[in-house]
């Protein structure tokens, strides 16, 4: 029998399939047997700093989704350049770790950050990003995140 996360799981996958935003789909091919992990590609919109890019977000649905945030980072050969995205694809967003709520969703994950890349106005790393490379755990969620201003 699937557990309460397997059906929400499922239930957001289906959902993202039949009627994805825009700019937003699933990496199909990317998405394991049991629906643990996925990739989304996400599309950089027309007169932003990102039109004509695209980008992967990988998606890890560890512990006991959706009470626990998913374990999201930009994957692949194109990280976006961000004030708020390092160069290893640790996302600085308050909505993955101390703001994470379980009305949230892939959906809504992908919202954010899309909204987050639409609004840059200067392209460029977070000012400790080679720190934060060099010492930071593979998942970003054991990370103690230094949210830097919102100015950008």
């Amino acid at each position: 029998m699937a557990s309460f996360k397997q059906k929400r799981i499922k239930k957001e996958l289906m959902q993202l399939i039949k009627k994805p935003p825009p700019g937003i789909s699933v990496d199909m091919s990317c998405i394991d047997n049991d629906l643990a992990q996925w990739t989304m590609k996400l599309d950089g919109f027309k007169n932003t700093l990102y039109d004509g890019e695209s980008f992967k977000l990988l998606f890890r649905f560890v512990g006991e989704y959706p009470f626990e945030s998913p374990i999201v980072t930009f994957t692949g050969d194109n990280i976006p350049i961000h004030p708020h995205i390092y160069s290893n694809g640790h996302i600085c967003l308050s909505i993955l770790s101390t703001e994470w709520s379980p009305s949230l969703s892939v959906e809504s994950v992908c919202i954010s950050i899309v909204s987050m890349l639409c609004s840059c106005r200067d392209k460029r790393r977070p000012p400790d990003d080679e720190r934060h490379v060099k010492f930071a755990n593979e998942n970003p969620k054991l990370t103690n995140w230094y949210f830097h201003d919102d100015s950008v």
